[in-house]
């Protein structure tokens, strides 16, 4: 079995323990490990763009834009800030522009009101959330874990 490299930083944990502080994912920040805190951005970014769908429908302009606003708050200062660029190389350069595209699209899909660019946000960070869950056992075995 290789070894995994992660396009995110280790040096960067405790940023990613505050991205989730600042864009309001609750849950147990402090013993995660940083595997763990990216996994948890998946998951808030996912939670917020299925809440945002749901405001959408209902006609909760406030609802909906606040969703949409966490979305990209943790797209930004979530899962863009923690990528490691060196080290990750192409892939972290990918995910990059990635992220900023999806968060470019949550902030159509606020103006336009268009459910269509959520759909297209989740098939295109649903693969990644489960990727990212598929390496947890090579994280988690490697030394210093």
């Amino acid at each position: 079995m290789h070894a995994f490299a992660s396009p995110f930083a280790p040096r960067r944990s405790a940023g990613l323990a505050n991205a989730y502080r600042q864009v309001g994912v609750e849950t147990e920040v402090d013993t995660a490990n940083p595997h763990q805190l990216v996994a948890m951005l998946f998951n808030g970014l996912l939670d917020s763009i299925h809440r945002a769908r749901g405001a959408m429908r209902q006609g909760e302009i406030a609802e909906k834009g606040a969703a949409l606003t966490r979305g990209i708050r943790i797209l930004e200062e979530g899962l863009r800030s923690a990528l490691d660029r060196q080290a990750g190389g192409e892939l972290a350069t990918r995910l990059d522009g990635l992220y900023g595209y999806l968060a470019h699209r949550l902030l159509e899909a606020n103006l336009r009101n268009d459910e269509s660019l959520l759909d297209e946000c989740v098939r295109l960070i649903q693969p990644l959330r489960e990727a990212w869950g598929t390496i947890q056992p090579q994280v988690t075995a490697r030394p210093g874990r």
